[in-house]
Formats: structure tokens, C-alpha cells, sequence
């Protein structure tokens, strides 16, 4: 008689050791995951996706009355719609990521106490179904991009060149960026619920420490050092330098912004690794 395969679940010994191999083996609940948290989010709303597309219109377009025509922000000589849409891109993907992954244990604390699975998977799967959101705000900047290009006057001064072919990276620098920072949110949020409230303070201040609305070569030289340690200033203006042809890149500090994001995405593992072993004693 051929016996029974046996599964052997262990506690791991070290809070700082991942399991890789676990999270592979779970890629179908991974992708399930995935399509459920994108259909989910405008499940039994009217316009349904169209909303992906709708909000950093909307945002634009404030940002166009307010900071270009009442606070007259200079642009660094781009249209002012194209300016915001392209800052708006790269923030708007790692706002996401960040807010919808900062509570994962309190939002799936019921899922988390019953049954098993790899506690990483919820945030990865996240993370990937903003991606679809960013496709079609992607999808929608290019046809604002095409009308001035090739029907306004400022079409000159807009570059699309070989080095688009470097955005994906910076997509995934700022994924990995708003996963990182919401691992460490995440994990503290299990202790801390105060931290619950700050959320939105936090994400709306960090806007404005990031360069969506104001170009960073606005900022004196002298005080560009702090500008940077922000990890989300060199992906925005990066994203404006590839895609509009205008931005204020340096080798050094993108290395710097790489190296910073890093570090948050492992301190973020650890301390959602640690605190996934001990997360129902206080959630």
C-alpha cells in the first residue's frame, strides 16, 4: 500500500527568513487574488473601472486651476496638464499601493485566523492589481500626450525618445517602494491602531515633499540632498524626463533613491514577517 504524502507545517525559527519557494507554490491564489482586489474596488459603482481613469483627470484639472493658474507654479515649460498627468502616473501607483496595503491585517485579520496561506501573497497581489489600474491612466496620459503633440504648439517641446524604454523599471522601483513602506506601516498598524488615522495625513503630505506639482529643479541646489532622501522624487522626475522630455535626473542620487527603496522593501519584509507570528494576539 503506497502511504500518504504528509504536509508539515513548522513555525520558521528566524523572523527574517522568507520562504520564496511557499510564495511561488501559492501563484494561482496569487493571481486569484489579483483579479478579485481589481474588480472588487468599483464593485457596484456605476462607471465601474472608468473611475481608474476619471480621478487624475479630475485631479489634473484642480491642480491645473490651482497651482497653474492661481499659484502660477512654473512647469519647467511643459503644458501644465501633461506636467501633472505624468507626476500624477508614478504617485498615483505608489499612493495605492501604500494605502491598500497599510491595514492588511486588520482588513484580513478574519482570513489570516482561519485558514493558511503565505501572508505575503495579500499585499503582492495588491501591489500587481494597481498595475492594471496604472495601465489605463497610462493608456489615457499617451492620448493627452498625442493631442499635444501633435496638435498644440507645445508639441516642440515634448521628447518621447528611446529611454522610454527605461519607465518600466521605474514603475517597478515605485512599486516596490509603496510595498516596502507599507509592509512597515502594516506591521505597526497591528500594534498600533492610532497609526490607523495619520493614514491619509501621511499620504497626502507626501505629495507635496514629492515633485508632482512643482518641478524639482524649483528647489535651490542646496537643499536638493533632503529632496532626495524622499525615495519618490527621483521616480516622478524620471518619469516626466522619459516621457515628456524635461526632468532634473542625476545618476547619483537615482542610485540613491534605488538604495533607499531597498532598504524600506527589507526593513518592510522583516517587520511584516515578524509581526504575521504574533498579529492575532493583538489585532
Amino acid at each position: 500500500m503506497t502511504p500518504q504524502p504528509e504536509i508539515i507545517i513548522r513555525p520558521h525559527r528566524d523572523w527574517w527568513q522568507i520562504d520564496w519557494a511557499e510564495i511561488f507554490r501559492y501563484r494561482d491564489l496569487l493571481l486569484i487574488f489579483v483579479w478579485r482586489d481589481f474588480i472588487a474596488k468599483y464593485k457596484q459603482t456605476i462607471l465601474g473601472p472608468a473611475w481608474f481613469v476619471i480621478q487624475p483627470i479630475l485631479t489634473t484639472i484642480v491642480f491645473n486651476v490651482i497651482f497653474s493658474r492661481v499659484a502660477k507654479i512654473p512647469t519647467d515649460g511643459l503644458p501644465p496638464t501633461l506636467f501633472y498627468m505624468a507626476g500624477l502616473l508614478t504617485w498615483n501607483y505608489f499612493a495605492n499601493v501604500f494605502s491598500a496595503n497599510a491595514n492588511t491585517f486588520t482588513n484580513q485579520a478574519q482570513v489570516f485566523s482561519k485558514v493558511y496561506f503565505p501572508r505575503l501573497i495579500v499585499p503582492f497581489s495588491i501591489t500587481i492589481s494597481n498595475l492594471l489600474a496604472f495601465s489605463l491612466q497610462l493608456a489615457t496620459f499617451f492620448c493627452f500626450w498625442a493631442w499635444f503633440r501633435f496638435f498644440t504648439p507645445a508639441g516642440d517641446q515634448i521628447v518621447l525618445g528611446w529611454n522610454v524604454l527605461l519607465f518600466p523599471l521605474v514603475i517597478v522601483q515605485t512599486g516596490i517602494a509603496g510595498l516596502g513602506v507599507a509592509l512597515i506601516f502594516s506591521a505597526l498598524n497591528a500594534k498600533y491602531r492610532d497609526l490607523a488615522f495619520l493614514l491619509s495625513f501621511i499620504t497626502q503630505s507626501w505629495m507635496y515633499a514629492t515633485p508632482v506639482i512643482y518641478a524639482l529643479s524649483r528647489i535651490p541646489e542646496n537643499w536638493r540632498w533632503l529632496a532626495n532622501l524622499n525615495p519618490l522624487t527621483q521616480p516622478v522626475e524620471a518619469t516626466k524626463l522619459l516621457l515628456l522630455g524635461t526632468g532634473t535626473i542625476n545618476p547619483l542620487d537615482y542610485a540613491q533613491s534605488v538604495i533607499i527603496t531597498l532598504l524600506l522593501f527589507a526593513i518592510g519584509l522583516s517587520m511584516f514577517h515578524r509581526a504575521e507570528r504574533t498579529f492575532v494576539d493583538t489585532v
